[in-house]
């Protein structure tokens, strides 16, 4: 994050050691659950031997972790978060893949133009966490060769009375980091432009996936 000195960005303090430690304990102890589990299996879907991979905001790395043992060859996790990106790559040392695996810290939108387009996409709950999704979704839709698939909130008083009482605690606590609710129809009406086709859908009280396809020429 340009603003910001390196360690110190709205990510990298939102988004701190403790936090990538809990969640990597919780990966390790319990794998990925929910919709990051549903995601994975969508992307998976039909045998991925081959394929690579690019995790947008990867966290702990699960897509990418759960995606490389399942066949895919090699995998790209451009995360904001130094501290997610440090035990998502130890985290990959110790499955035994890390050769197979680049790492990027910071803002993809950014670094875009470094990034070279994947059989499949994932995006797993960092839609919610950027303000111009125009740019992060058109931006990482256009790489994906084959599947894309995201989770993110959904856009419904549940969502956005959340967002509210989430964003007014960042607020009192001095954090720079913010949450968003972004309309699904804006989200499909992107993909759509760059000519994916939603193939799947599931919901919860809050969250969303929506896996997408690019149609074979």
């Amino acid at each position: 994050m340009d603003c910001c000195s390196p360690g110190d960005s709205p990510f990298d303090r939102q988004f701190n050691a403790r936090h990538a430690a809990e969640k990597l304990r919780s990966y390790r102890q319990k794998g990925p659950a929910g919709l990051t589990r549903a995601l994975i299996e969508a992307l998976a879907a039909g045998g991925i031997d081959g394929h690579t991979v690019l995790d947008i905001g990867g966290g702990v790395g699960a897509v990418h972790h759960e995606l490389l043992r399942s066949g895919a060859a090699t995998a790209v996790d451009v995360d904001a978060s130094r501290a997610y990106i440090a035990v998502a790559r130890d985290e990959a040392e110790r499955q035994g893949h890390a050769e197979r695996v680049r790492y990027l810290v910071g803002d993809f939108v950014a670094l875009a133009d470094e990034v070279d387009p994947a059989d499949l996409v994932a995006l797993d709950r960092v839609i919610c966490c950027y303000a111009d999704m125009a740019s992060l979704v058109g931006r990482s839709a256009t790489l994906a060769r084959r599947r894309y698939g995201v989770v993110y909130l959904r856009d419904t008083w549940v969502g956005r009375l959340g967002v509210m009482f989430e964003n007014t605690w960042l607020r009192l606590s001095r954090s720079p980091f913010r949450a968003y609710v972004h309309r699904t129809e804006d989200v499909d009406a992107i993909v759509a432009a760059h000519g994916l086709v939603k193939r799947l859908e599931q919901r919860t009280l809050i969250w969303q996936l929506a896996l997408y396809e690019r149609p074979a020429a």
